[in-house]
């Protein structure tokens, strides 16, 4: 397993969708373990595929309980086939946006159709936070951004601020 590098926004890799995967073979389990390993060491509970520049229909998520077991989920070609009514909102972050957080109200339950590690078809009905997370990384397969859902004002500040980020990291100090 290796640790990849994740992509931060401002990125135009970032912007595509994602394309489905044709088959699961060791090759896609593979980058997913990749996926899985890049996400633990950011201290994350969610990636997609794209975050590490691969335009695949592939994410991982891990909510890490109470006790910080960990309890991987793997999820190819998902997709959301319901959702509910009824709204919740979660303060929401991304590996993609560093140290950056914002309220999202998105649907406090959805049933997503998808193919597990080994290839299987499944529907699993996520409520809570798990239901936030999937939808989160489902947004990045499509080229969405959680600041997507801002102002358009709140979205300009935040990615200013991210673009002065990036131009810090590259100055060289002697």
């Amino acid at each position: 397993m290796a640790i990849k590098k994740i992509l931060i926004e401002p990125n135009k890799i970032l912007r595509q969708v994602s394309q489905p995967v044709d088959k699961v073979n060791k090759e896609i389990q593979s980058l997913m373990d990749d996926m899985l390993e890049t996400m633990y060491s950011a201290n994350g509970i969610g990636l997609a595929a794209i975050q590490i520049g691969i335009p695949k229909n592939l994410i991982v998520i891990d909510l890490l309980t109470k006790e910080k077991k960990k309890h991987p989920m793997y999820f190819i070609n998902p997709k959301i086939i319901k959702q509910s009514s009824k709204m919740s909102k979660y303060d929401e972050g991304c590996l993609s946006l560093p140290s950056l957080f914002a309220e999202i109200q998105r649907p406090s339950e959805c049933d997503v159709e998808y193919l597990n590690y080994e290839g299987k078809k499944k529907i699993l009905k996520a409520t809570g936070l798990l239901a936030t997370c999937i939808q989160h990384e489902i947004d990045h397969l499509k080229g969405i951004l959680f600041i997507d859902y801002l102002s358009k004002l709140k979205r300009d500040i935040i990615l200013k601020k991210l673009s002065k980020q990036k131009l810090d990291q590259k100055r060289l100090v002697i």
